[in-house]
């Protein structure tokens, strides 16, 4: 599947009712708790409770869901998003990640 399979199977299930301006902050509000989600996973295990890669992964997925709708409210390609950083990457680190590159990195 392609980001942008992914991002037009999402999109049958965004609010449409919404504005754009409304679609973009439930997206960004979103984003934000489902990173919580992950986050909390993580901080239960200081609790002696264990990781559960399934939970994880339905989290991550959730979140995907987000980035979708909010690319949806600008309108944006995720495929075309991903090609942007990739590309971005390849500049920054064109050998692969160097930590030096990345202390003394241009922006």
């Amino acid at each position: 599947m392609t980001l942008n399979e992914y991002q037009r199977l999402a999109e049958r299930t965004i609010n449409t009712a919404l504005d754009r301006r409304d679609i973009e902050m439930h997206a960004l509000h979103g984003m934000v708790g489902e990173i919580g989600e992950i986050h909390s996973i993580y901080q239960k295990k200081y609790q002696g409770h264990p990781v559960d890669e399934g939970d994880l992964m339905k989290e991550v997925g959730d979140l995907m869901w987000f980035v979708a709708e909010f690319a949806f409210a600008h309108e944006w390609e995720l495929d075309d998003v991903g090609q942007m950083n990739i590309d971005k990457l390849r500049r920054r680190y064109p050998d692969g990640f160097s930590a030096e590159r990345s202390v003394h990195r241009e922006v």
